[in-house]
């Protein structure tokens, strides 16, 4: 995943509910277990636990350019 640090990604991640979700985010950066990104769903930064993440990938049709 450090791989794509400016890149948009979309992953599928447990919440600190347990509640399921499927999420667009541009990658910020990787320190420690936390993932620092701005979610393209709300335009809002996040921070996600790495091991809430359940999958992931690099967006289809999305680069460093795109939003």
């Amino acid at each position: 995943m450090r791989n794509f640090i400016g890149e948009v990604i979309e992953l599928i991640y447990i919440d600190r509910k347990g509640k399921i979700t499927q999420r667009k985010i541009r990658l910020q950066g990787i320190r420690h277990n936390l993932i620092r990104a701005t979610c393209l769903n709300t335009n809002q930064p996040r921070v996600f636990r790495m091991d809430n993440v359940l999958s992931w990938e690099p967006a289809k049709g999305a680069g460093k350019d795109a939003s």
